[in-house]
């Protein structure tokens, strides 16, 4: 069997159709268009700046503004402005006493116990008057018998007297009756002062207090035996009362007697206390070199007691009510001391003259520059200058608290 072999023709058979050949053109058509339309949008974007940097360029040409916090600024107050030296020291009484025994005697009572309050000459203790009670009888009739001999020797003057005229006796016996009368004179003298004082003893069989104070000690019971001088009770007043406070030696020029104390006492809660320097000491003491300061405190409520321990400080230098700014808001320009004032919405640098500074409360005068009520910057703040705009922060109202209803 033969095979043959046809020849290849160049021409497509006359079956496939033309259009088969245009098939592709479409596709590429359109994918030309698409090429064309993604590089004119990438051209535009590529013109535009991007949306961050449009916002950046924005934004700066507004003029940025400071938010300042309300601890940031300070309104001015017009008040006194004081300069004070610190101190401490204890409350001792300023009036204090032992109260002593004058006599001997056994003790029958005493209606007195410590802490109890007592007047000037309120009794507080009773001695066995016993003793004293017969030694006042015995002195009246030596007194009554020093009187009869006082009478008589009168009657023998008056007899000689009229002797001494009719010549019947010398002059030298009469001299010697009148001396009888003065001799029997003396003894009635002294006979009424034994009596003064037995009478005196008496009464100091009957103790009382000789301030108006409390009882801080009571040395005695009933029953015991007395010896005269022997303590019985310790009254302190505490109506009055004097801080006695060491000052250094190079802060006493400082000193003078009536400037005002303010002071403070642990266990009061804060309370303040007031006194009045009263005297200073002349002489410094050993080893401290300081010279003590006596603070008289009135103690109308006997609140404060003896030997507590007391803070406080001096008044040494105070001034009239001017305008006051913290030292941390004064600012340098050049040789002049300025503050920024915060004055509708920016910063103004305003030059001040100051006058009496307070390191410790870290306050300081103005006496010219600054009115009360104005608005400054309490402390440096970084890009803050003259020129600046700021906006105070105003402080969020609190939201009030609803208690729940019980049903």
């Amino acid at each position: 069997m033969k095979i043959e072999t046809l020849p290849l023709s160049s021409t497509p058979p006359a079956s496939v159709p033309t259009t088969r050949r245009r098939r592709w053109r479409k596709p590429v058509i359109a994918l030309a268009v698409i090429a064309l339309a993604g590089g004119g949008w990438y051209a535009l974007q590529g013109k535009a700046p991007p949306p961050a940097q449009a916002a950046a360029a924005k934004k700066a040409d507004k003029p940025a503004v400071f938010e300042l916090a309300q601890n940031d600024v300070v309104t001015v107050e017009s008040r006194e402005l004081a300069l004070r030296l610190p101190l401490s020291g204890s409350l001792a009484p300023l009036a204090q006493a032992t109260v002593k025994s004058k006599v001997s005697g056994v003790v029958l009572e005493t209606g007195v116990r410590e802490g109890m309050k007592v007047a000037a000459g309120q009794v507080i203790a009773r001695l066995d008057d016993a003793d004293a009670r017969a030694r006042v009888a015995q002195q009246a009739a030596l007194l009554k018998e020093a009187n009869a001999r006082l009478a008589m020797a009168a009657k023998n003057e008056a007899n000689s007297q009229a002797l001494l005229k009719q010549n019947y006796i010398s002059q030298n016996s009469f001299d010697t009756t009148r001396n009888s009368v003065e001799l029997a004179q003396a003894a009635v003298d002294a006979a009424r002062a034994q009596l003064d004082l037995a009478r005196i003893a008496l009464n100091d069989t009957v103790i009382r207090a000789p301030l108006t104070g409390v009882v801080s000690k009571r040395h005695v019971q009933a029953g015991e035996k007395l010896s005269p001088d022997s303590p019985v009770m310790a009254i302190v007043d505490l109506q009055h009362l004097t801080l006695d406070a060491q000052v250094p030696a190079s802060d006493i020029p400082r000193v003078q007697v009536g400037q005002d104390v303010r002071f403070k006492v642990d266990g009061f809660n804060g309370r303040d206390f007031q006194g009045k320097v009263a005297r200073i000491n002349p002489a410094t003491e050993a080893g401290s070199r300081s010279m003590l300061v006596y603070i008289s405190v009135a103690n109308d409520d006997s609140s404060l007691r003896a030997g507590m321990f007391a803070k406080g400080s001096i008044t040494t230098e105070k001034s009239d009510a001017r305008p006051i700014v913290p030292l941390a808001a004064l600012r340098k320009d050049g040789a002049r001391d300025v503050v920024y004032r915060v004055d509708s919405g920016k910063v103004v640098a305003q030059p001040v003259q100051l006058g009496m500074k307070s390191e410790d409360e870290g306050l300081v005068e103005v006496t010219d520059g600054v009115q009360a009520g104005a608005v400054l910057l309490a402390v440096p703040l970084d890009g803050v200058k003259p020129g600046s705009a700021v906006k105070v922060n105003k402080p969020a109202a609190q939201a009030p608290v609803t208690l729940a209803k019980k049903d």
